[in-house]
Formats: structure tokens, sequence, C-alpha cells
């Protein structure tokens, strides 16, 4: 079994920075796609960020160029930085993995959320 953990939401003011963190631990053989998905009260959750095992990122419009996503393979963990924060950021941001557990087993592993509230 694979778990996801992560760390690193809170409350924070407007044009505030945050660093997310999450690590995956258990039987892993490799990740593939790691990346940050985030749900506001009465809404769908929606792609924040991902990356490729090989580096290559994805954004959501309404964080470009005040989110990075990174990755660190070597601890499997993943990282959201998020710069220039808006009161709209606020949500539960969960963590999502696609991960190879044996030669031929693969599945997708979601965190159980951190909550990041930001005020204005």
């Amino acid at each position: 079994q694979v778990q996801l953990v992560e760390s690193g939401g809170g409350l924070v003011q407007a044009g505030g920075s945050l660093r997310l963190s999450c690590a995956a631990s258990g039987i892993i053989f490799s990740i593939n796609g790691m990346g940050w998905y985030r749900q506001a009260p009465g809404k769908q959750r929606e792609l924040v960020a991902a990356i490729t095992s090989g580096g290559i990122t994805n954004y959501a419009d309404s964080v470009k160029g005040r989110f990075t996503i990174s990755r660190d393979n070597a601890k499997n963990t993943v990282y959201l930085l998020m710069n220039s924060l808006k009161p709209e950021d606020t949500a539960v941001y969960y963590c999502n993995a696609d991960v190879r557990t044996g030669v031929i087993r693969r599945s997708n592993y979601w965190g159980q959320g951190t909550q990041v509230t930001v005020s204005s």
C-alpha cells in the first residue's frame, strides 16, 4: 500500500506565501506523474499543477506565474511553492501520484488534503 502525506498548509494573508509538501511512502517501484489539486467549498476539485517524472510541468491558468511545482525523486516527494496568494486560492489542497507498485502494477493515490486559507 502507498500513502501520501501532505504538510505545509495554513492561514496566510493575501500576498503571502506557503510551501506544500507531499511525501509518498510504501511499496514503490517508481512514481510517474505527481500533482496538486484543490477543492474549494461548493466547487469541484480542480488541477492546480502537475509534474512528470522527467520534470515537465503543467499549471492551471489561474496560478501560472505564482505557483511552482517541483519534485525530489530520491525522496518520493512533490512540492508546491505558492507565492502572491489570493483569497480565491483558499481551498483544501490534495496531492496526487501515479505510482508503480510492481512490475506491471500501477495505481493512482490521493493524499488526505491540507487546508490553505488566504485572508484578505
